[in-house]
């Protein structure tokens, strides 16, 4: 006890220097300009009314506070006692203008806010299932003391009465009887809890907060805070996805003015850095009754600028949509000639929709299809049924339930003292589930879920400490000592704290002491007698992985009827389709842009693409430039017209050059057919023919046997043709040189001449084609630039030199074999086909000289096109101008084909 007392005394210390501001500030001294003003606390209250400082902007008045008007409290008696601030009761503020003298004493009217009395009803719920269930506290009883804090102003008040054990506020009383206060859950507004925690950190006592996440003072770590919801940059977190989910880029922004800024500097500093802008920002003012006709200016200048404005999505930043819903109804007092437009309001997740009874005619149509970030919450199981239970008679301690009544169903208890009444008297027949939602919900909110959990925090960290206590078998009369426990040394237990509730959610605190907890996406569906319904359409995890923190069930939506239920645009100017891209537009923000289409040869497939992009190389973009279509494979084929035209040309050259050729072999004993060399005949008919069907190869797709094939075969066989040519040529002009008599020449005429030359000329373009093949070989290619629909499919000659090498050894025979020929020209007739050689290497050469300019200003398959046709048109003019002359004497004039016309020729 003596160690009770000595520590009492420590705290009366610190009480007196409060109570010392206190009596400062209440002696006749000069007012001081408007600075912040110190927390004071009053040293004395009796039962009936109470002293506090008043903070009407940042100066400090007094004022009289009658609690007796007030709904009182509520508690149950119990081994441990918590405690619990509410905000059942709303004290709508009234500003000293300072432009008179204030009175000594004014009195507010109080506003019950009925939707609120849920919150003590989970409370007293759950009290009662943890002490009617066993293995939670087993031999002791759980007990609770209720206050409201009326205002955050006066919370002090109602704090410093949770430590008296009397009804009459003793404030620090400690060395007597106890009223074994181990935790105070509240408050439901962040300055609320604020103001608790001034008191409670004195006394080290366990602050579970189930409302507003407060944004801690530079001495934070002296609150004995624990919060029930996740700290608010996870909601400003979240409301990003939750507008990029839907493509919202322009919003506007209402927010209470009195908001200590937190949620305007997100605002500013996290929106654009996800791609949104604000297209306008508005702060709420107060709105005071006494001065409410001067508001109306700023009220509908509010009206019209959400309205007027392009942005759909309006996020609304305060507590009971007060401002939003005056707003909506201006039209209805004719004080703005605008009717409302349909927008999407997305609320906050601390907000709530409640009614005091002035707004019991007020119309909440017009956010119909809202959205709003929730705290979490679940049924309890055999909530509904309890708060559905709850009469006037239900309980008698109850302080609060008559004014809720009176409130709720807009009636009056008759009293002896009056004799006027105004409305209807109260049946005590009124069922508290017939109420519109807009003053009372019996499903379980998002609030009352955190208090219920609260509890059982509470309770769970009191079970493990009880358990200790068994372990160290610190008992006392067969009754553990609880009751005479320390509250603060309950944190050492709630730090740890982890549990399933009846639900199944597990609750758990992270190191900063907030609920490991993620939030609700909730749609609002309205109806016309102020009732509405709640619709989880999502949930945010800030917790899980990036791509799965927000889920949206889309079709679960209802959006305002204005929208016809399709998805609401909120931009600053119009989607760019795809094959544009955007440009931003001059001096405006960075979501107003102008639409551009897209560059030739560039395309966009998505909508707001901030630049084109090109096609991958297989690919080309469409007409409207919005997506990427596979090029065609192109390349020869015998299979389309232009192939197939020279597939027919080429074997009708072959059945041309084998007819011939059997012509020869049939008729090889005549004179005509013995004077043109019978083997090199043969030779050059089996070269032309090679020729004309090597040309097949370039008609069929490139492979890496036919890319190695085609060209050396083609280089190969037409050497050897041209070779034989030139052969001819030099056998002719040294047989007619070996005839004059005495001539060196006759040793040189036979067919070994004609053999060597073939040879000779023919192993020299085998050497360069080998060479060619190991060193640099051939390949299938593709090539992706030169059509822009098509993929050209086509053989990569390995090296360019090579390939003209090949070709210039071949004019280089071509040329020799015309010289030849063309001074050969005026030899006697009978052995002269010189005229037939020099025409047909003339034509050999004028075709391949016109393939080289050809061959290099075409690509894909029409470059191929112009290499077959060479070769079939040079191969045809070799056999056309030196066989069909010779075919056409041994067919159709055959008396022309014996050695009598010959010598009659050549005399």
């Amino acid at each position: 006890m003596e160690q009770l007392c000595s520590e009492n005394a420590q705290l009366q210390q610190q009480l007196a220097l409060l109570s010392a501001q206190m009596a400062q500030l209440q002696a006749p001294t000069a007012t001081p300009p408007c600075r912040k003003c110190p927390i004071s606390v009053p040293e004395m209250f009796d039962g009936n009314q109470a002293m506090f400082p008043a903070f009407m902007g940042q100066c400090q008045l007094f004022i009289s506070l009658r609690t007796e008007d007030f709904p009182t409290d509520r508690d149950k008696s119990g081994d441990l006692i918590m405690g619990t601030i509410t905000s059942l009761v709303f004290m709508p503020p009234d500003p000293a203008t300072f432009s008179e003298d204030p009175h000594h004493s004014f009195i507010r009217e109080p506003m019950v806010q009925t939707k609120f009395y849920q919150h003590i009803l989970a409370l007293i719920f759950a009290v009662k299932e943890i002490n009617e269930n066993p293995q939670i506290l087993p031999n002791i009883t759980l007990g609770f003391n209720i206050f409201d804090s009326y205002d955050g102003t006066w919370t002090y008040h109602a704090t410093m009465k949770l430590f008296s054990p009397l009804k009459r506020l003793i404030p620090n009383y400690k060395c007597g009887f106890q009223n074994n206060l181990v935790a105070v859950i509240g408050a439901l507004y962040s300055e609320t809890s604020l103001f608790m925690g001034d008191i409670l950190k004195i006394y080290k006592v366990p602050q579970i907060i189930y409302g507003s996440h407060p944004e801690m003072p530079d001495q934070s770590e002296s609150f004995s805070f624990y919060q029930m919801v996740p700290n608010e940059s996870y909601e400003y977190k979240g409301l990003c996805h939750l507008l990029l989910h839907f493509g919202w880029t322009w919003v506007g922004i209402l927010v209470k003015e009195d908001d200590d800024g937190r949620f305007v500097r997100m605002a500013f500093s996290m929106f654009p850095l996800h791609g949104i802008c604000i297209a306008f920002l508005k702060k709420i003012r107060p709105i005071y009754i006494s001065s409410f006709s001067d508001d109306l200016e700023w009220l509908a200048e509010t009206y019209y600028l959400s309205m007027n404005s392009k942005a759909e999505a309006v996020i609304v930043y305060e507590r009971t949509l007060l401002h939003l819903r005056l707003l909506l109804n201006l039209p209805k007092m004719e004080l703005v000639s605008l009717e409302p437009k349909g927008k999407v309001w997305i609320m906050a997740s601390q907000m709530d929709l409640a009614s005091v009874f002035y707004q019991r005619s007020w119309d909440i149509q017009d956010i119909h299809g809202s959205l709003s970030i929730s705290v979490h919450a679940n049924e309890i199981p055999g909530f509904q049924p309890f708060v559905q239970a709850r009469d006037h008679f239900s309980s008698k301690e109850d302080g609060f339930i008559k004014d809720v009544w009176i409130n709720a169903f807009d009636c009056s208890f008759p009293s002896p003292l009056e004799n006027d009444k105004d409305g209807d008297i109260c049946t005590l027949r009124e069922k508290l589930e017939d109420v519109p939602s807009a003053f009372f919900e019996t499903s379980m909110t998002g609030h009352s879920y955190n208090i219920y959990n609260a509890v059982y925090v509470v309770a769970h960290a009191l079970h493990a400490l009880q358990i200790e206590q068994k372990q160290e078998k610190n008992l006392s009369r067969g009754k553990l000592n609880l009751q005479i426990q320390h509250p603060w040394q309950l944190h050492r237990f709630l730090k740890s704290i982890s549990f399933n509730n009846s639900v199944g959610d597990e609750i758990l605190f992270d190191q900063q002491r907030e609920l490991i907890v993620g939030f609700d996406v909730i749609n609002w569906i309205t109806f016309p007698n102020q009732s509405f319904h709640r619709v989880k359409v999502g949930k945010l995890n800030p917790w899980t992985t990036e791509g799965k923190k927000l889920v949206i069930h889309y079709e679960a939506i209802t959006w305002h009827r204005t929208f016809n239920q399709t998805l609401p645009i909120s931009l600053c100017t119009k989607r760019c389709l795809p094959g544009n891209f955007r440009r931003k537009q001059e001096g405006k923000q960075f979501c107003c842009y102008d639409c551009l289409p897209c560059p030739k040869e560039k395309m966009s497939s998505l909508i707001d693409m901030d630049d084109c992009s090109e096609c991958p190389e297989d690919q080309y973009p469409s007409k409207y430039q919005d997506s990427c279509i596979p090029k065609r494979i192109s390349f020869l084929s015998y299979e389309e017209p232009m192939g197939r035209s020279l597939v027919i040309l080429a074997l009708f050259f072959s059945f041309c050059t084998i007819l011939v050729l059997s012509t020869f072999l049939k008729y090889h004993h005549t004179p005509i057919v013995k004077a043109n060399n019978r083997n090199l005949t043969y030779i050059l008919l089996i070269s032309l023919l090679l020729c004309f069907l090597c040309s097949l190869q370039f008609l069929v797709a490139p492979s890496h046997v036919i890319c190695l094939l085609r060209q050396i075969s083609f280089g190969i066989i037409f050497s050897v043709a041209v070779s034989s040519v030139l052969a001819k040529t030099i056998t002719v002009v040294l047989a007619f040189m070996a005839t004059k008599p005495g001539s060196r020449m006759r040793k040189w005429v036979g067919k070994g001449l004609t053999t060597s030359i073939v040879l000779t000329c023919s192993l020299i373009q085998a050497g360069i084609c080998m060479v060619w093949l190991f060193a640099y070989p051939p390949f299938p290619d593709v090539d992706n630039h030169s059509e822009i629909e098509e993929t050209i499919m086509q053989c990569n000659e390995g090296s360019a030199t090579m390939f003209y090498c090949v070709l210039g050894y071949m004019g280089f025979l071509a040329a020799a074999s015309f010289t030849v020929a063309f001074f050969s020209r005026k030899l006697p007739s009978s052995f002269n086909e010189a005229k037939c050689l020099t025409f047909s290497m003339l034509i050999f050469c004028s075709v391949w000289l016109s393939f080289v300019p050809s061959y290099l200003s075409t690509k894909g398959k029409y470059m191929v096109a112009v290499e077959v046709f060479s070769i079939l048109a040079s191969s045809a003019g070799l056999l056309g101008c030196i066989y069909f002359p010779k075919c056409y004497i041994i067919i159709f004039k055959p008396e022309l084909n014996n050695r009598e016309q010959l010598i009659k020729r050549s005399s």
